[in-house]
């Protein structure tokens, strides 16, 4: 498992006599092979908080279909709150363009290349949530194949290719 601390922030509550100090923590979890999640805790010392997100980031998994398991399948749009963020697939050796919290989710996920722009926010919480909206929107052809009850070589057609063959062949490398 992948463990990132993206985000501690210092919050206090007003009691009678004075103010009580605590820390929350945002966690990014993967498994660096397609699942990842992330977790808030809160806490009156550091490492409990963090411990505290870690296991919720675990429970809240969620599975991503990655292409040839490095990139994105297809370009996606993703946003919560005033967060907008935009990703797209990228050809390898490009590496992870992404900034704070979104390189974090992606190299837990295990991606290699991607091109990310976050617009209208810097807040991690809103950035990280809308990266998951972004993210749990890819579909894989497969699974559009498999929907549609057709087959992957239907589904991205054969403009360009010599035979069907090599269509064939082609969808076949898309789906490992």
């Amino acid at each position: 498992m992948v463990e990132k601390l993206v985000h501690i922030n210092r919050v206090s509550k007003t009691v009678k006599g004075g103010k009580r100090f605590g820390f929350a923590a945002l966690v990014v979890v993967g498994d660096g092979k397609g699942r990842v999640g992330f977790g808030h805790g809160k806490a009156r010392e550091v490492p409990e908080a963090i411990s505290k997100a870690t296991a919720s980031a675990k429970k809240a998994m969620v599975r991503v279909p990655l292409k040839e398991g490095r990139t994105l399948h297809h370009d996606g749009m993703g946003h919560f709150g005033a967060g907008r963020v935009y990703m797209r697939s990228a050809p390898a050796g490009t590496g992870i363009i992404a900034g704070g919290p979104m390189r974090a989710i992606f190299e837990s996920l295990g991606v290699h290349d991607v091109v990310t722009k976050s617009v209208g926010t810097n807040n991690p919480y809103n950035m990280i949530r809308a990266t998951f909206a972004a993210l749990t929107d890819q579909t894989s052809p497969k699974s559009v194949a498999q929907r549609r009850g057709k087959k992957i070589a239907d589904l991205l057609g054969n403009a360009g290719h010599a035979s069907r063959a090599e269509a064939a062949a082609e969808a076949e490398a898309i789906t490992e």
